[in-house]
């Protein structure tokens, strides 16, 4: 005789099924909650990047076109006016002008590249870090050559030496370029590379450390970096101390010595201006001991404080401090205003 279940069975077994429905209910609740709460960090997280990386390019992309803009209208000045082209300083100026364009070029495309993640093979980053790196080491040089230039116009005005007169003032400028593309040479060609990165198609970003990430080159880097400006502050210093040791003796016009000890100290503080390039290990450490700011944000900064704003500010204050150039610049932007002036 079969034994038929009680009620108080079936009973009791459709409450713990109804009990057991409720708690994978509530999992299932709770478990949706927590992945929506991640979707939704994620999707913070995203949006805040893409925000920072907006905000970063528009803050990039005015200082860049409006230094452009200025580099342009005093490249046609001297183009224009052919008689600048007979004095060595503003040969130099020039030479100068083409150098922080440059310069400032490439660094801004790779910021650029970085910023929208942008990974192109090694063959093609190779050319724009090497503009860059060859540019920002020509600048130390340029104002070393500009100091001395200075000097030799004061010492030596009726009879400078051969190498500095206008006419042969592109054999400095060829050697300036020679020892800048050097170093930057050695710089890639030392260090062990990535075996699995192939330089034709491997897709990187347009970084040195990605590009060679030996601790040699960063060594070789910092070690070319501090000789070529310790060698440039002492030509500055030297130039400075002759002229503001002379200056009595000197039977010229105290007017053009005065300016030309202005000008080496002009020189100098663009030193200082380009040297502040190496002090990121340093402003990474107090940023990141007294902020909570990210990894990329302190590069921007240092990027946009001690590399943009100095290339910018160093032809501004050279160009527009020459009572020349700056009468041509006047009538150049008074020319532009009148040419995008609406006709009614």
């Amino acid at each position: 005789m079969l034994c038929r279940p009680k009620h108080t069975d079936i009973t009791a077994f459709k409450s713990s099924s109804s009990n057991l429905r409720k708690h994978v209910a509530v999992c299932s609740t709770t478990m949706s909650n927590m992945q929506n709460l991640t979707e939704l960090s994620i999707t913070n997280n995203t949006s805040n990047k893409s925000l920072s990386v907006i905000i970063k390019v528009c803050v990039v992309i005015p200082f860049f076109c409006v230094f452009l803009f200025c580099i342009a209208i005093m490249l046609h000045i001297f183009a224009s006016h052919r008689h600048y082209l007979d004095t060595s300083r503003y040969i130099l100026f020039a030479y100068m002008l083409v150098n922080d364009a440059l310069q400032l070029l490439s660094s801004v495309l790779l910021f650029l590249f970085v910023m929208g993640q942008v990974r192109l093979a090694i063959v093609y980053c190779i050319p724009l870090l090497f503009i860059s790196t060859a540019t920002f080491q020509n600048t130390p040089l340029i104002l070393a050559t500009m100091a001395l230039e200075r000097y030799i116009a004061i010492f030596y005005p009726l009879r400078p030496p051969p190498a500095w007169r206008s006419d042969r003032i592109w054999i400095i400028i060829v050697s300036l370029w020679s020892i800048s593309c050097l170093f930057p040479i050695i710089d890639f060609s030392i260090g062990e590379r990535d075996p699995s990165i192939d330089v034709l198609s491997t897709p990187v970003l347009c970084k040195t450390i990605v590009v060679n990430p030996s601790p040699l080159q960063t060594l070789f880097k910092a070690a070319v970096s501090v000789l070529f400006f310790a060698v440039v502050a002492v030509v500055i210093l030297f130039t400075y101390v002759r002229i503001l040791l002379e200056t009595r003796k000197l039977r010229q016009d105290r007017l053009s010595v005065g300016k030309a000890m202005h000008t080496v100290l002009l020189h100098a503080f663009q030193l200082l201006l380009c040297m502040l390039a190496f002090t990121h290990p340093i402003t990474e450490t107090l940023i990141v001991l007294h902020t909570k700011w990210q990894p990329e944000d302190i590069a921007f900064f240092n990027y946009f404080c001690f590399i943009l704003i100095p290339r910018f500010l160093s032809p501004l204050i050279y160009g527009f401090r020459d009572q020349c150039l700056r009468a041509h610049i006047g009538t150049k932007f008074l020319c532009c205003s009148r040419k995008t002036k609406p006709i009614f």
